[in-house]
């Protein structure tokens, strides 16, 4: 491409036909106007005579003129002019195109794209050809035309992983068996990967090599983890160098449904830090809601954490030596622990042997002295691996020999005989309160009620350890809560009952926070691999590299060591995994990770992102030509006398904004349909039911599809009680949907794929009770076994929406008898396969009735290719646009199609009403049952 003041010229040599220009000139100033004819009778006295003597008019100046830019400006757009070209990289030869591909990319990913889209742009015009690669899926290099390789972009997108070291020497391997000799451009996410030195080594043994980075840091979340009553977030960042602050949301279903924002806090990065942390503390009713959390405005999978069971309801063993026919309830060591316990946490009782082996995530044992030695072993092992031992003292404590002489495992500190009470051998001489908490504590920030008093408890013997033991303490002194760490887990010790008998702290609401601060913070650890060995996990959600859920559909199951230690890739997506009753969050960043920035050898140039993005100006330019055109035929009529000047300036007007819609639209941009020229206000079109199309940039399906909505609007208003407003076309970037019930999408080839941000809206849209029908518009072939390339754009468009398993409509779904009854569904196609969400597998057919017992919910999406707007389409008149079928079986399916529509805008309306049992006689009465 050659550079002409800032503007590149694919074909600088047409711009010789300047040249011309001067040449041109002159021949249209020596040929005069045509002369204007006028009919005068009195001519014919003239006719025989001879002029020797002629001089000819000469064509104005600024006619000439007008045509010199007509010429100029065909000649300029002919020659491929671009604004803000792409820089030039030269080279003649293939050229590789290298994707790290990965979630580090994902908020760069639309800037990616077009970095690519110029690059493929520049190779074309040079006839190179071009091989993609992309990391985190390689393979073999395919060297084919630019073009092939632009259709192919707009359905590409970053994986949720990084390109694994085996990913890589697979890449290297495909490098090494290709043959000849290419250049390397590499797009880079920012991420270290582990194996890139050698690739880059192997690439630069073929070619010259240039990297793209876009600078910014690369940010993710670690799990959440819950400790000593807050949950704990931790984020990390690829560079420092700048003080940066951040939002992090926790999002969850409402008691609605209705997925929010539950709560959100901030974190700031310190100037010469590569990690930030908070603390956010929630209600356990909250906690329990939230599914994920996510950095706020960062598209990524590695800036989202899911949770699972560790914030949720936990096991909670409870034993105790008191028999539970013993004494009074009130009484009973382990009624005030249910009390407490009961509205966080499952509650299992009975034997120490019976309750182990079901794993509990704590075990509470309230007064229980001594334990029978394999009984002891084994609970040992259980704390071991990270369980939490919460005990209790009492009279059979205090009057045992337990951690007298040396401490033991299941016991925190060594205890003195006897304990201390009122009127006892160390007697108080009143209750003691408790000291406030320190700051090390799990209990630090808990408010302590006067009335919390304790009158006897167990002593510890003073050991150097005891002080960093003491997690609460009385106020003089002595302790309260005693805790140690025992492997992987801890073993806690109130040093006084579980009832009122020695404190009155059972009877607060202290005691219920001490104890759920205490319960929940013991079980916020991952499993360790070896406990999953001989399980398999099945994952239920994935997130892409978008950091968005989708269903996990087909995915194999994973073995259960292989998801605590086993890297991410395509068998191993980071989701929400499921055994048996179990749930684990398999996230993009583990804890213990890091987010390291790429490093490049010296040798390799590092570029960035161009600034602006490639305009072809060549259609402008010709646009700007045929209305010069246009103005010179109108002058030259205006000078040869044929129009008038009123004639002329109309024409002139009309070219004039036509010259200016062309020159300034972006040559993207289509025609709109009329539906919206008049932009309804959000009160406008939440006053009627309006039904709503999405713009797909084909100007002419888009006006079918207004055309179509038009003629099921009227259907409506004239066989139901439902009168629509006109149509509206939604532009799914900006619009708001929920003034929408229905949407009609035509699904095209080339239909480009919507934003993130348009995917969020959509998914919302989807969950709060809205319906979709895509329509591919192909069923003809179909029927062929054929398909199509909108089949094929579907599949691409309806990844990333939250769409529930679907199935064939079955002869007994809601759709054939909501407002008429129906067996086929045709459109302007008669037997395309229609497509609506699948019944619950737990839905049954009572016998001797027409149906199944389907109350509840309306199929968010319909998928099919019947092309039912063409059917339903009509003009201002109401009649039928576009052709259906032949004769009387043509009106005929026009009809069932209407019928059709009118079913489908019933059935979004009214739900599934018609399954209810109470229309049974009704529909029997019509089906001649």
């Amino acid at each position: 491409m050659t550079m002409i003041a800032g503007i590149g010229f694919a074909s600088p040599w047409l711009l010789l036909g300047l040249l011309v220009l001067p040449i041109l000139w002159l021949l249209l100033r020596a040929i005069p106007p045509a002369p204007k004819r006028q009919p005068f009778p009195a001519v014919t006295l003239l006719l025989g005579l001879k002029d020797d003597e002629s001089l000819s008019d000469r064509t104005p100046w600024w006619l000439l003129l007008l045509r010199m830019l007509a010429v100029a400006a065909a000649i300029f757009g002919l020659s491929g002019p671009v604004l803000n070209p792409a820089q030039e990289h030269g080279g003649s030869g293939p050229l590789l195109i290298v994707m790290d591909s990965g979630w580090g990319g994902a908020p760069r990913w639309e800037q990616n794209r077009a970095q690519i889209e110029a690059e493929l742009s520049e190779a074309g015009r040079a006839g190179r050809p071009v091989a993609l690669m992309r990391l985190t899926a390689p393979e073999p290099l395919q060297f084919l035309a630019a073009g092939h390789w632009s259709r192919q972009l707009p359905g590409m997108t970053p994986a949720p992983w990084v390109a694994s070291p085996e990913q890589l020497q697979d890449t290297a391997k495909m490098i090494a068996e290709a043959e000849g000799g290419f250049d390397t451009l590499w797009l880079s996410d920012g991420v270290a990967m582990e194996g890139r030195a050698d690739l880059v080594a192997t690439l630069a043994e073929r070619g010259e090599i240039e990297v793209y980075e876009s600078g910014a840091p690369v940010m993710g979340l670690l799990p959440a983890t819950y400790e000593d009553g807050a949950i704990t977030l931790r984020a990390l960042r690829s560079s420092t160098g700048l003080q940066q602050e951040i939002t992090v949301q926790a999002l969850g279903p409402d008691p609605n449904g209705t997925e929010r924002a539950l709560a959100s806090t901030t974190m700031t990065f310190a100037v010469s830090a590569n990690s930030a942390e908070a603390q956010l503390a929630l209600p356990m009713e909250l906690r329990a809601r939230i599914s994920r959390f996510e950095i706020l405005n960062t598209r990524s999978a590695g800036a989202v954490s899911l949770t699972d069971d560790r914030l949720r309801r936990r096991e909670v063993a409870l034993i105790s030596a008191q028999s539970s026919d013993e004494g009074l309830a009130l009484l009973s060591p382990l009624h005030y622990l249910r009390q407490a316990l009961e509205p966080t946490a499952e509650l299992l009782e009975g034997a120490l042997p019976d309750l182990l082996p079901a794993n509990p995530d704590v075990v509470v044992l309230a007064d229980v002295a001594r334990l029978a030695p394999a009984q002891e072993e084994a609970l040992i092992d259980w704390v071991d691996q990270g369980g939490l031992l919460l005990r209790f003292a009492g009279p059979r404590l205090a009057a045992s020999d337990t951690a007298r002489d040396t401490e033991e495992p299941l016991m925190p500190v060594r205890l003195r005989i006897g304990g201390r009470s009122i009127g006892g051998a160390m007697s108080w001489g009143q209750p003691k309160a408790l000291a406030p908490f320190a700051e090390a504590s799990p209990f630090y920030g808990l408010e302590i009620p006067q009335e919390v008093t304790v009158s006897s408890q167990v002593m510890a013997q003073p050991d150097p350890e005891l002080a960093s033991r003491v997690v609460a303490e009385l106020s003089d002194g002595t302790p309260l809560v005693t805790r140690k760490s025992l492997g992987q887990g801890q073993v806690v010790l109130f040093h006084v009952t579980a009832n009122a008998e020695w404190s009155t702290l059972p009877l607060s609401g202290l005691f219920v926070d001490m104890l759920e601060r205490l319960a929940v913070s013991s079980a916020a650890k991952p499993p360790a691999a070896e406990a999953l060995e001989g399980t398999t996990w099945q994952a239920v959600e994935v997130l892409d590299g978008f950091g968005r859920l989708a269903d996990a559909d087909t995915l194999a199951g994973v073995a259960g060591p292989d998801l605590i230690d086993a890297p991410s890739g395509p068998t191993l997506q980071p989701g929400l995994y499921t055994s048996g009753s179990g749930a684990y969050a398999r996230n993009v960043l583990r804890m213990g990770d890091e987010i390291r920035p790429a490093t490049w050898p010296a040798s390799v140039p590092v570029l960035t992102y161009e600034g602006a993005q490639e305009r072809p100006l060549g259609g402008v330019l010709l646009s700007f030509a045929l209305v010069l055109l246009a103005l010179d035929i109108a002058a030259a009529l205006l000078v040869s006398g044929l129009w008038s000047p009123a004639k002329v300036a109309a024409l002139m007007l009309a070219a004039g904004i036509a010259g200016g819609i062309t020159t300034g639209l972006p040559q993207s941009a289509q025609a709109q349909t009329a539906s919206n020229s008049s932009a309804a206000t959000p009160t406008e079109l939440t006053s009627e039911l309006t039904l709503a199309y999405v713009l797909t940039g084909d100007a002419r399906v888009d006006q079918i599809s207004a055309e179509g909505l038009r003629g099921l609007s009227n259907v409506m208003a004239l066989r139901t009680s439902v009168e629509p407003a006109p149509p509206y076309g939604v532009d799914l970037e900006t619009d708001e949907l929920a003034f929408f019930p229905f949407l009609y999408w035509p699904v095209t080839e080339g239909q480009s794929l919507p934003s993130s941000e348009a995917y969020s809206k959509l998914n919302a849209y989807l969950r709060t009770g809205g319906m979709i029908l895509f329509d591919t518009r192909d069923a003809d072939l179909a029927v062929t076994g054929a398909s199509s390339g909108a089949a094929r754009r579907l599949q691409q468009l309806a990844l990333p929406l939250d769409i529930p398993p679907i199935e064939p409509i079955p002869a007994d779904h809601v759709l054939t008898r909501a407002f008429y009854l129906l067996q086929d569904f045709p459109g302007r196609h008669p037997r395309g396969q229609i497509w609506v969400e699948a019944a619950p597998p737990d839905a049954e057919q009572v016998e001797g009735l027409p149906f199944r017992n389907l109350n509840d919910g309306v199929t968010p999406v319909v998928i099919g290719g019947n092309d039912w707007a063409a059917a339903w389409a009509v003009d201002e008149r109401n009649a039928p646009l576009y052709p259906v079928g032949r004769g009387f079986s043509g009106e005929r399916q026009r009809e069932l199609a209407r019928r059709f529509g009118v079913n489908l805008l019933m059935h979004v309306l009214t739900g599934n009403y018609k399954s209810d049992q109470v229309h049974v006689p009704a529909l029997l009465d019509r089906l001649g049952q």
